[in-house]
């Protein structure tokens, strides 16, 4: 064996060794959909946790919110470049990068889901415009966050979100442009989700799911809404979330929840954080708490 391959072995080796120390350990945050020149480094991340930044957001529309049939362009805070991308994973190997698809809107545009006319042109489209954005970027996924559909009773809106979505997942990571993705349901938004679950759940790796919208504010009653979507999702790949200064339960009272949590049974192995962007007036606390706990989980081996 040569110096040059005893070398990339180590290398190998060492990602390995790297990547296991930080399995089961997930934190992902939404960054950059507000309009604060928020930038990476600002945020606290521990070596020992596997953190998922996740941009906010890519948008198949036009700036005026037109449809673009698959076809995505990036609209984050203009200060998270390619090159702060590069750095901080470079900075933190522990560090991915995601792009979130959609989001509620575009300025004053509602954005929706609308069902392609030639579903399979809109994949090539994704493909090929969500490729070019990955590579640029050096991101590692893509999180879904489509936030409305067209009739929410009509079984052709939920089948062709699901197929669109579940097959632009499998093709991209199939080619390897991705490593990672995720899904952000809401209590309204379910029932399409749940179909991509159930027909993609192989190629999705994390449910961001919005427990803020759950109207719940009690340890108790995210308790019953956590276990309510682990019924519909599964609670192997069920994150917790929470919104900074947002809807839903807040302060310490979540990270109770969490507690809560665990003494029912449930492994809290990762937390979801929006976002980023509302945590740089409080000097991240929620991060920092958050990354603390699941360190100190009693899940740990």
């Amino acid at each position: 064996m040569t110096q040059l391959q005893l070398f990339l072995l180590y290398v190998a080796a060492a990602a390995f060794m790297f990547q296991q120390f930080c399995d089961g350990k997930l934190m992902m945050e939404y960054i950059g959909a507000s309009g604060i020149p928020i930038k990476f480094d600002s945020v606290p991340i521990e070596d020992e946790i596997d953190f998922n930044f996740i941009l906010g957001f890519a948008i198949d529309a036009d700036a005026s919110g037109n449809p673009q049939n698959g076809t995505f362009s990036p609209y984050w805070e203009t200060t998270l470049t390619p090159k702060s991308v590069a750095a901080i994973k470079k900075s933190h190997p522990n560090v991915k990068v995601l792009a979130s698809l959609s989001g509620w809107s575009l300025g004053q545009t509602v954005l929706r889901w609308y069902n392609p006319t030639d579903p399979n042109l809109w994949i090539s489209n994704a493909v090929s415009s969500l490729g070019s954005i990955i590579t640029t970027y050096h991101l590692d996924g893509i999180d879904i966050d489509y936030e409305n559909f067209p009739n929410q009773k009509s079984s052709n809106s939920s089948s062709s979100f699901a197929f669109c979505i579940g097959e632009l997942i499998t093709r991209l990571k199939k080619q390897r442009l991705i490593s990672v993705a995720s899904i952000a349901p809401f209590y309204s938004t379910a029932a399409p989700y749940v179909q991509l679950f159930n027909g993609y759940g192989d190629v999705i790796d994390y449910v961001n799911h919005q427990f803020y919208t759950d109207k719940v504010n009690t340890p108790k009653g995210y308790l019953d809404a956590y276990t309510f979507r682990a019924k519909q999702f599964g609670k192997d790949k069920l994150l917790p979330s929470y919104e900074v200064n947002g809807r839903g339960i807040q302060g310490n009272a979540f990270f109770d929840a969490l507690s809560l949590l665990e003494k029912n049974g449930f492994e809290i192995n990762g937390v979801m954080i929006f976002s980023a962007d509302a945590a740089s007036t409080n000097n991240f606390y929620y991060e920092r708490k958050s990354q603390a706990f699941l360190l100190n989980s009693t899940n740990n081996n």
